[in-house]
């Protein structure tokens, strides 16, 4: 049967329909709000998947070009390829979201695909496709503990806006998205122009009131369609056609071992200050463990389920021990951070780097400045124009101590990557005061907690490294939490290994001394509530704060000056009705230009001309030839010329590149001549002065009386 259900968020419709398509999915679901149009699709696999200890979630947003109405660019492949960033960080959104709320003991496979089908240029898609994957999880058999909501955030003047528009969110102070309940918060995402920590909070509440509603709709539509959720026993039943199960007894004996021995263990931790350290102490317990239950005749495959155990009991241990203690793994307290060193212009010849390390995480960040047209064409569903700002993220196995295959950047790399972007997008200088496009690479060299915020840190000591004049330093800093069932909970600063694990949270903050530029929150809990988010923002401008001054003892503000081996860009401006004259038939001028200076050139519609050249004297010589292309002849001006073509009635005299002007005869010498020829020849080099430009643009020159006065004219 086909049900259709609607409902009205930020004064725009909602609809939802499902029955009518996709139909052999577990679930799935058509939102449309306004005129974009989101398909969302569940499915759960029927048998297990043997060997693995996580749940294989996977969420996948497909971007149609058609949705937008446009055909690919490229001139050869016209089908969509590989995944934009846009839809990896919209699918991450997604994930971060819905994660939390399965029960993690599901080895099925479930995928979530969210396939847009139609925007309408304001309605963001990433706002229908939370909501309809939610509806879809919601009413489908998979087990889940929804419904949740997901909205975006705004503030133009004094007014907050819900789902901002497109045209609104550039006049928005913030574009905040988050996705909860009417109670608490599970994900947020957010960018913003150096916002108060308490702007922020104020924001986050009006998002999670206006969520109820949502919640409540998705929920009225599960329980009138909603199927039966499947029976965790059943799952549990074919899991063990897989592989044997532990037994009762066996999870007996590991839970008395482990509470005899896990506080030792944990004793153990406190001096260690290297997560390789505690990681040996680890190791050393499983051994134990694993000897013990081979005494009591435990076979093989129960003892490996049995190391499982124990890995999530010692990030139970360590959260119990926080929560009860105020005690950390590395003896901290809960607001401390971690060392701090930094460093810039430690690489030769790059035009600018830094190098920030807290703790074992380390990033080197480094900066290479381009030329205009080095921008990078954005070409997707929602995004058309150019982008001259990059920040990339690198990830390498060998950060972490592990040896594995390097096959280029993930979702992971991506989205730390995009987040440190955002973070310094607030700071950079226009392009009208600095030209140039900027790419920040960083290269994570050691992690052990927040290499994103890292990254943030080690691209602004970059950028200041290479000249870049940005408005202020961005710092960035993970905070964590310990929580319980009983609703006792402890904020961290400065998250790190073993503080990571079930009711907890990565709530990751950068920004200036004055503001917030950016957030990213994932949860391993049900939700946040908004006296843990309240604490978590306060928290966290103190320790941004101590990173900020920690960073400034390397370097205070941007360089004066770029690195000489960075190019330089000289801006002229011209006539934009000239920019033909530059540009030529078929480009045969601009490129005459650009090989032989070895320049870049880049013109504006509005008539900018950027000449980049790492040669002084190169760019000299393009920047003269351009001039001399579109010079603007004034009445007055002398010319030395040189003639073009002789006529009965004068010479023509090309006194610039491709203009010309006529040398009447009687303003060729002083007495009367017969013929031009007596006097000119062609190709003779002349002086000349410009007498009148008419009102069809005609030069009109004279040679006799360049020598002359404008009295005696």
């Amino acid at each position: 049967m086909i049900h259709r259900y609607e409902t009205e968020i930020g004064g725009r419709r909602l609809l939802i329909e499902t029955g009518k398509i996709a139909t052999q999915a577990n679930a799935s679901v058509l939102c449309q709000y306004g005129e974009t149009t989101v398909l969302a699709t569940v499915v759960i696999g029927n048998e297990p998947r043997a060997g693995i200890n996580y749940f294989p979630l996977m969420v996948d947003y497909e971007e149609k070009l058609y949705a937008a109405g446009k055909i690919k660019g490229s001139r050869f492949i016209k089908r969509e390829g590989r995944a934009t960033d846009e839809a990896v960080l919209t699918s991450r959104l997604i994930d971060r979201a819905i994660r939390p709320l399965f029960d993690e003991s599901i080895k099925n496979d479930v995928q979530v695909v969210l396939t847009v089908l139609s925007i309408d240029g304001e309605n963001d898609p990433d706002v229908p496709a939370m909501i309809a994957a939610s509806t879809a999880l919601s009413i489908s058999d998979i087990p889940w503990g929804g419904p949740i909501g997901g909205l975006r955030i705004g503030k133009v003047g004094d007014e907050w806006t819900i789902n901002t528009t497109y045209t609104a969110q550039e006049k928005s102070i913030l574009d905040l998205y988050v996705a909860g309940t009417g109670e608490k918060v599970i994900m947020i995402e957010a960018g913003a122009q150096e916002v108060s920590e308490q702007t922020c909070y104020e924001a986050i509440q009006f998002a999670v009131k206006h969520l109820g509603p949502v919640c409540a709709f998705i929920k009225g539509i599960a329980d009138e369609i909603g199927l039966p959720k499947r029976s965790m026993t059943l799952i549990e039943e074919k899991e063990e056609e897989v592989e044997e199960e532990l037994t009762e007894d066996v999870i007996i004996k590991t839970d008395n071992w482990l509470k005899e021995h896990l506080p030792r263990y944990i004793k153990g931790v406190v001096p260690k200050e290297t997560k390789a350290e505690r990681k040996a102490l680890l190791v050393q317990l499983k051994k134990e463990l694993d000897a013990y239950l081979k005494e009591e005749q435990v076979g093989k495959d129960k003892r490996r389920k049995a190391l499982e155990i124990l890995e999530v009991e010692a990030e139970a241990e360590v959260s119990r021990t926080i929560i009860r203690d105020e005690w950390r793994v590395d003896g901290r307290s809960l607001t401390d951070v971690r060392p701090i060193s930094a460093e810039v212009a430690i690489l030769p010849r790059i035009h600018g780097s830094g190098l920030f390390s807290r703790g074992e995480t380390q990033v080197l960040s480094i900066v290479t400045l381009g030329s205009p047209g080095d921008e990078q064409t954005l070409d997707g569903m929602e995004e058309s124009g150019k982008k001259r700002y990059m920040h990339h993220y690198n990830f390498p196995p060998f950060c972490v101590g592990e040896a594995k295959p390097m096959r280029g950047p993930g979702r992971r790399e991506i989205g730390h990557g995009a987040l440190a972007e955002k973070a310094l997008l607030p700071v950079l200088p226009s392009k009208e005061d600095f030209p140039y496009t900027i790419r920040v690479v960083s290269e994570v060299l050691g992690s052990n907690g927040s290499s994103s915020m890292g990254s943030t840190c080690g691209s602004t000591l970059a950028l200041m490294d290479a000249g870049v004049p940005i408005k202020k330093p961005v710092a960035g800093i993970a905070m964590g939490m310990a929580s319980n069932d009983n609703g006792e909970y402890r904020i961290l600063t400065d998250l790190q290994d073993l503080e990571d694990g079930q009711g907890g949270m990565d709530f990751k903050i950068a920004g200036t001394a004055d503001g917030i530029t950016a957030i990213q929150l994932d949860t391993k809990t049900k939700g946040l509530t908004m006296e843990m988010i309240e604490k978590t923002l306060q928290q966290g401008k103190d320790a941004r704060i101590f990173i900020l001054k920690e960073m400034s003892k390397a370097i205070e503000a941007p360089r004066t000056d770029l690195s000489p081996y960075a190019p330089r860009i000289i801006s002229i401006r011209i006539n934009p009705e000239r920019i033909r004259d530059v540009i030529g038939p078929g480009g045969k001028m601009i490129n005459q230009i650009i090989d032989e200076t070895g320049v870049q050139i880049d013109i504006e519609q509005d008539g900018t001309v950027l000449i980049t050249s790492n040669n002084e004297e190169a760019a000299a010589q393009a920047v003269d030839w351009v001039k001399r292309l579109t010079k603007e002849v004034v009445v007055g001006e002398v010319f030395t010329g040189k003639v073009t073509r002789i006529m009965n009635f004068g010479a023509f005299v090309e006194i610039a590149p491709r203009q010309e002007g006529l040398v009447h005869i009687s303003e060729i010498a002083p007495t009367r001549i017969e013929k031009v020829e007596d006097v000119l020849k062609l190709g003779q080099e002349v002086k000349v002065k410009v007498m009148e430009i008419d009102d069809m643009g005609r030069i009109n020159l004279s040679i006799k009386r360049v020598a002359h006065t404008d009295e005696n004219l």
